[in-house]
């Protein structure tokens, strides 16, 4: 019995009335184009900070960054949402290329600011970062002076800038295009229906194998067809990158992601080395479910499947009730959040055409709210998502408290809280499991998101890592793509699989986003480094609410070494760390094993 009517689609009309029509959206971008006219204006004047009496000039420029950077992030966050709920949103599509042209000129005065400071005396430096008005920038302005340190003139960079707009943010926009022009048919128990690329995709969890199976054929036959397509985007957006890289000097493709993520090689290693050694019993736990389905190893398309006929179903308002139960029994700021953003519209979660696929939470830095796009379709995965979702938007209203400088977030700790979040929902549904086959089949929901980040973002990991070394050598094929996500997915599920994907590479949007390289292994940091969080929350109880949005608040501000250091006190350099969060995903598999 729900007590409340949360609405399924969100309200954008908050923020500019009208959708992509908007007038006041126009306005609010001549304003912010105005803003950044008279920025570009004012810099060609700056200099070098000489002495620790430049203090207050440095402050006024980063109250004057937050300003134009906060407005272009409304925008922006904005438009995304209008292409996400509408991909045939032709006017959105036209005001997401003007944005980014406004968003590399703010990144060109953001680096001539960074290439300014960067040349300051080390002796002055110091003092600065020692006054009143620096003091709390000290990690953010020392990294900035790092990073400048490391790239091209001013000039140089600019011109990069620049030509991003049309060359590699141009790909990856068109990567939008071509994903949303693309339907399939897919065969649904006798009725055929013609779905998006998303829709489709949601039919890997059907109950029926033989839909599964008609989707995985649907979508490869879909990108066959369009591989060239998906290959000429692909190797260019890789090849802009690498061109980028060279120029700087920089050899190694994981120094920009790992800086992004301010994460040591030493960490990353430490981590995929602990997930390789503790694989089998996934492995184990695939065998096991390819069984239950009635073949020898499991092919792709079951993956998802549910097992048995116990898996529970809740409609969207039973899944947020459920959400919030359990969010109230770990803190009461995090359900209070989550309540205010259910009956708010904060949440799209209808299921109908033309939305993109996945799932995504953006914040919107002036109206100090957030928004969150899914479809929802009454699984138990769905609830997850949901709930990963209010996690992100929760890690948003902890920072709120906090200067805009200190809140922009790395990817790897971006993914804590959400997955933080989801487990809290994924215990509670197993611990509330009133049979032996729904038990079984909530562990399992869960053991799939273990699996998802030890195997499938492991293999996104190595095709990426391999498709970037052979792209220095020249133009990757479509046909050769095909190779290295098989061999990156065979080796990934340690030869749990009966069958691949081939062309993953071209379905998953995270090889295409510009913003942020190597969109993989981040996600299964945050997994795993938020099973330490969680250990530390179920031991504590509702008082770990106020240390947890610490951690939180500090996430801007700290390597993630640092991070692990003052809040776990863990060393997160060695696999002991890492072994210890997978062992807890091996006892659910041991767990479900026993249980099927």
């Amino acid at each position: 019995m729900t007590t409340a009517t949360y609405p399924l689609v969100w309200d954008l009309d908050t923020f500019f009335p009208g959708g992509s029509d908007s007038p006041q959206l126009a306005t609010h971008l001549e304003q912010v184009e105005q803003k950044i006219e008279a920025f570009e204006a004012q810099l060609t004047s700056l200099e070098t900070p000489k002495s620790d009496q430049e203090a207050e000039a440095m402050r006024a420029l980063i109250e004057q960054l937050k300003d134009v950077a906060t407005n272009l992030s409304e925008a922006g966050a904005t438009i995304g949402c209008f292409l996400a709920q509408d991909t045939t949103d032709k006017k959105a599509n036209l005001l997401q290329g003007q944005v980014s042209s406004l968003g590399a000129r703010l990144g060109t005065i953001l680096m001539t600011i960074q290439q300014k400071w960067s040349k300051t005396d080390d002796a002055v430096w110091q003092q600065l970062l020692a006054s009143e008005l620096l003091h709390e920038f000290e990690f953010i302005l020392n990294e900035w002076r790092e990073k400048a340190a490391k790239k091209l003139s001013q000039q140089e960079e600019a011109l990069i800038t620049s030509l991003g707009v049309d060359g590699y943010q141009g790909w990856g926009q068109l990567y939008d295009l071509l994903i949303a022009d693309m339907k399939v048919t897919v065969n649904v128990e006798g009725t055929e229906k013609k779905l998006s690329i998303g829709q489709a995709s949601n039919l890997y969890s059907h109950e029926n194998p033989e839909v599964r199976k008609s989707v995985k054929q649907a979508l490869e036959q879909a990108f066959t067809e369009k591989e060239e397509f998906f290959a000429k985007t692909l190797n260019h957006l890789a090849g802009y990158r690498l061109a980028v890289y060279k120029k700087r000097g920089w050899n190694d493709v994981l120094e920009e992601p790992l800086a992004i993520n301010r994460m040591s090689q030493e960490t990353l290693d430490a981590m995929w080395g602990a997930i390789t050694d503790g694989k089998q019993p996934f492995v184990k736990y695939l065998t096991k479910k390819a069984e239950l389905l009635g073949t020898e190893k499991i092919h792709w398309h079951d993956m998802d499947a549910p097992i048995g006929e116990s898996a529970k179903t809740m409609d969207y308002q039973q899944g947020a009730e459920f959400i919030l139960k359990h969010f109230k029994n770990f803190g009461p700021e995090l359900e209070s959040f989550s309540r205010h953003a259910f009956e708010n519209g904060w949440i799209e979660a209808e299921d109908r055409d033309n939305k993109r696929p996945g799932g995504f939470c953006t914040g919107m830095p002036v109206s100090q709210e957030s928004r969150i796009f899914m479809t929802y379709s009454g699984s138990m995965s769905n609830v997850s998502t949901l709930a990963h979702e209010l996690g992100h938007a929760f890690h948003t209203y902890a920072l709120r408290p906090v200067h805009w400088l200190n809140r922009q977030y790395a990817m790897g700790v971006a993914e804590t809280a959400s997955t933080f979040a989801e487990m809290i929902v994924a215990d509670a549904a197993v611990a509330e499991a009133t049979s032996k086959e729904e038990k079984a089949a909530l562990l399992e929901d869960k053991i799939q998101r273990s699996v998802a980040f030890f195997m499938n973002i492991h293999s996104r990991f190595l095709f990426e890592t391999r498709f970037y070394e052979e792209r220095k050598k020249g133009v990757v094929s479509s046909s050769r793509l095909n190779e290295l996500m098989a061999e990156a997915q065979e080796e990934a599920y340690a030869g749990a699989l009966a069958d691949t994907h081939p062309h993953f590479w071209a379905t998953k949007l995270h090889f295409y986003i510009t913003g942020v390289p190597f969109y993989n292994f981040p996600y299964t940091f945050g997994y795993l480094f938020s099973l330490s969080i969680y250990a530390k929350a179920k031991e504590e109880g509702s008082a770990f609410e106020e240390k947890y949005m610490a951690l939180l608040r500090d996430t801007a501000v700290m390597s993630v070494e640092d991070l692990a250091k003052k809040h776990l006190n863990e060393d997160i350099t060695k696999k002991d760390f890492w072994a210890k969060g997978i062992a807890l995903c091996h006892a659910d598999v041991e767990e479900f094993l026993s249980l099927v």
